[in-house]
């Protein structure tokens, strides 16, 4: 696979030949273009592509604290509170593989220079406009642009990585991760102190991101396919191997609802056991803390070691210790949520990674698929989750679901090898 290509112009013509499962260029003769590896890590890209992922998420997770709020400006039920989760999670989740698909046929600089600025400006808006069917109309464009930097920009990490990919999409994953955590934060303490009306000045973060992007990455050469020329493309990569695509998806879904079902229950579970809001608060950090470690330390690993071997790591510690983490009692859940977070999140980017070796002329696509689609069912499975809570306990559940990690590795048993998804890039 080339993970970045340029065209040099030399007087030979060239075949492309394989090495041990890799590619190489043989050259010939006469005056023709060669395309050449490069296996330096581009810096300032990679550090682009963070700074786009951590603004995107940071203005995306301004929603949730911001509910209690708009719900007591505009008069707001609990029906219609849960609209409004209900359309960031459609708009910025699901719909996530329509543009993919597009990054990979289109100029994705372009998209993502569009995109970085539209959830910056559309989101905090949310604080001066007159009435809920705008908030809604926002909060949907906002996590929209979730739903074209996420794939577009993970597409475009493996072009800048070098042979780094593993360890550069971690470092990718980790912005959004830190912009979850400080977002919600920096939104409820902004508008604690200035007001919901001058939310709209926190955008100035987001012309900044936007900035360094036109600076710091390059402009793309490549060229615009035709739509039929796209669906064709599709059809030959995928269709060559959808079964691992559909596994890493598989295991993605099944991580993505384990985690989404802890964060969701663990914090009513042990406030109605009677810790504190800073102790709930404390436990859930801890988890986050573990999870943004684990993305640099596996995203390392799997570019040394292989993707397998993460899995089966991360798959075959979680449940043991999920059960301990929600059965814990004492100081031993703090240490418990860290180590938990650390094994639940350590194959999130990896398997992005894994994704764009397996299929790397639709590395958008397959990155929506497994990483937004992805948690975007995780999602949808919670009413059923609370639903189970509400009808045998909410510790009995999380039990149960804690299991799903170890019944998940027979289909890591059959993820394809690192030496067989070189061959087929």
């Amino acid at each position: 696979m080339f993970t970045q290509n340029y065209w040099k112009k030399i007087k030979f013509t060239f075949t492309i030949a394989r090495k041990n499962g890799r590619r190489f260029v043989r050259c010939i003769k006469h005056k023709e273009y060669i395309m050449t590896r490069i296996t330096k890590i581009n810096k300032k890209a990679i550090f682009a592509l963070f700074l786009v992922h951590f603004s995107g998420d940071f203005f995306l997770s301004f929603v949730r604290p911001l509910l209690p709020v708009l719900a007591k400006k505009f008069f707001l039920n609990l029906a219609q509170v849960g609209v409004i989760t209900a359309v960031a999670t459609l708009m910025g989740f699901l719909i996530q593989p329509v543009f993919g698909f597009m990054a990979d046929r289109y100029r994705p600089r372009r998209i993502l220079l569009v995109s970085s600025l539209m959830g910056a400006v559309c989101i905090p808006l949310v604080g001066v406009v007159p009435s809920f069917v705008i908030v809604l109309a926002l909060i949907g464009l906002g996590s929209i642009s979730s739903a074209i930097y996420h794939p577009t920009a993970a597409g475009m990490v493996s072009v800048f990585a070098g042979q780094h990919t593993g360890f550069s999409i971690s470092i990718f994953g980790l912005g959004g991760i830190l912009g979850f955590t400080l977002g919600p934060i920096v939104a409820a303490t902004f508008v604690s102190i200035y007001g919901l009306n001058l939310l709209p000045v926190t955008t100035i973060f987001g012309f900044f991101v936007f900035i360094c992007l036109i600076i710091l990455i390059p402009a793309s050469k490549e060229e615009t396919d035709k739509p039929k020329e796209a669906l064709s493309a599709i059809r030959d990569t995928l269709g060559k191997v959808w079964i691992p695509v559909a596994l890493i998806w598989i295991l993605a879904v099944s991580r993505g609802f384990v985690e989404q079902t802890l964060l969701t229950f663990i914090p009513m579970l042990y406030s109605s056991e009677g810790h504190s809001l800073v102790s709930v608060g404390a436990i859930i950090s801890l988890f986050t803390v573990g999870g943004s470690l684990s993305a640099i330390v596996c995203g390392h690993l799997v570019d040394r070691i292989g993707f397998k071997p993460v899995y089966y790591f991360s798959f075959g510690l979680s449940s043991p210790f999920l059960l301990l983490f929600i059965f814990g009692t004492g100081w031993w859940i703090y240490p418990l949520a860290f180590i938990s977070g650390f094994l639940m999140l350590a194959t999130l980017y990896p398997g992005v990674t894994l994704a764009q070796q397996v299929a790397p002329n639709n590395r958008s696509l397959v990155s929506s698929i497994v990483m937004g689609f992805a948690i975007g069912i995780s999602g949808i499975l919670m009413p059923l989750a609370g639903r189970l809570a509400d009808a045998f306990g909410i510790r009995p559940v999380l039990s149960i679901i804690a299991l799903i990690p170890f019944a998940a590795l027979i289909a890591v048993r059959h993820l394809p090898e690192s030496s067989k998804v070189h061959t087929r890039a």
